[in-house]
């Protein structure tokens, strides 16, 4: 899975989000990301996550390996 297809995924699902991707083995398996969205406001950290991980629609796990998600209110 590449940066730009995890990048749509969110987009789609989070539309305001502002994202930042980093492959960080460069093996295209494991990356971080950045989420700025004002959809976060008034929400948990953990509930934050599951919306972007749920953006995700499943791939996590199976064809994307890892993906170390930060949050951040806009």
């Amino acid at each position: 899975m590449d940066l730009k297809e995890i990048e749509t995924l969110i987009k789609e699902a989070i539309s305001d989000a502002v994202i930042e991707i980093q492959d960080l083995a460069g093996d295209g398996n494991h990356y971080s990301a950045t989420v700025t969205s004002k959809e976060f406001s008034g929400k948990s950290k953990i509930e934050q996550h599951k919306m972007v991980y749920n953006s995700l629609k499943g791939k996590m796990g199976n064809e994307l390996h890892a993906l170390a998600i930060k949050t951040k209110e806009q």
